[in-house]
Formats: C-alpha cells, structure tokens, sequence
C-alpha cells in the first residue's frame, strides 16, 4: 500500500451533501463516528490534518486545530493526549434544511445511511476513522480492529454494514467500555483482511486518513512477519 500521492486531485465539494456519493458517504461516516449535530450546525472531530482538510472540502466550514487529553475506551484511568482537528459548519440552512431532522445524521440518534447503499466502503471508512481503533496485537500475532461508542444503536449499525461487506468479516457482540460506551471487535481471524479492504483504493479517491492507514500498514505488515 502506497500513502496519498502529492498529484492526487483535491477532493471536489458535491453538490448535495444528502445525496449518494463516496463524499459524502465517507463524510457522514465520519459524522456519526465522532460528530456532534444540532439544528444550526454540526462539529466533526479527527486526528489526521489531511483527512480533517478533505471534511472540509467536501462540507466547508471553519476548521480549527487543537489538543486533547482522552481516555483509553477500554481502560478509563489511562489517558493519551492527542493533536486533534475540529470541523465546525454553522448554517441557518442546514445542507437544506430548517433543522437537523432528516439528515443521514441528525443528533437524535437516528442514522439514515439508504442513499449511500452504494458507497459502503466510503461510509465504512468514515465510520472506522471516526470511532475505529487499529493495533498489532503481539501476544497472537493478529491485527485487531474495533469499534467504540457511545450509541449502541450505531455500532449495531456498523455490525451490519460489516455482515454485508464483500469480504469475511465476524464481528463479536456488543461490550460495556470502562467508561460507559459499548465496543466490538471485528474476529482476530478476518480483521487483516477486513482492513486491507476497507482501505482499497482509497488513494484513488483521496477519502481517507494516512496516519489511519499508516498504522494499518505497519500491523499487516508486522502481523506478517509473526508469522514468517
């Protein structure tokens, strides 16, 4: 896997942000993995500047850069501190609409993903980027991905969408977080393959996070050498 390659296009703002693209797919991926909705606007929050830069891109908005001291999802009493991006997009007429209600992600907790039925990988992505976690695990050799949030429904959500990915893919049942989130993780079996697709050709479209992919490359690739 190469990273983003410096010609690549920059990513081109839709026209409509509520229709099927892999844009917006791979946006409100990210919104419902670690956004914030309200009627007047909308906050997204990322760890990667290039991937913050392509939010912004495709949605606009005023992007800031900050840090933030977080808690480990499975382990509250350890914490990590983190440069983060946040993207803010503050409109009276929000993508069309007086409110937030009937957009794919309305702070409500209601998720309509039918537009994007066609971009699973895009919104995947998002969602993974938003509210994913990658590692090697060294006591098996094995890649471990996961996925940690407070809304249970959404991860329910996620499940799905991962039953319903080309590739095999098992996911465990939903577990309480140290902090009062819930969590899953993807079979330690199908993760390798599950990561490799999740991020295939991703450097075509540009909808992705290189430190995301990055830190996947560098399992895969250490996950190999176990095994050698």
């Amino acid at each position: 896997m190469s990273e983003r390659p410096t010609e690549t296009a920059a990513v081109e703002p839709p026209a409509d942000l509520l229709a099927g693209r892999p844009t917006t797919a791979y946006f409100w991926g990210h919104v419902a993995g670690s956004g914030d909705v309200a009627d007047d606007g909308l906050e997204v929050v990322t760890g990667d500047e290039e991937s913050a830069e392509t939010l912004a891109a495709i949605a606009g908005g005023d992007l800031d850069r900050g840090t933030n001291v977080r808690e480990y999802a499975h382990d509250a009493s350890i914490t990590r501190t983190e440069e983060e991006y946040a993207l803010t997009v503050e409109r009276e007429d929000l993508f069309g609409r007086s409110g937030s209600l009937g957009l794919p992600v309305d702070g409500r907790g209601n998720y309509r993903f039918a537009a994007f039925a066609g971009h699973d990988r895009e919104l995947l992505r998002g969602l993974f980027e938003g509210c994913g976690t990658i590692c090697f695990k060294s006591s098996t050799g094995t890649v471990g991905v996961s996925f940690v949030h407070d809304d249970g429904n959404l991860l329910a959500l996620v499940r799905e969408l991962i039953a319903d990915c080309p590739v095999e893919a098992m996911t465990g049942d939903l577990s309480k977080t140290s902090s009062g989130g819930r969590w899953f993780s993807v079979d330690d079996a199908d993760a390798a393959d599950f990561g490799t697709w999740l991020y295939e050709g991703a450097e075509e479209t540009g909808l992705y996070a290189p430190s995301r992919r990055r830190k996947l490359v560098r399992s895969l690739e250490r996950a190999e050498a176990f095994d050698a």
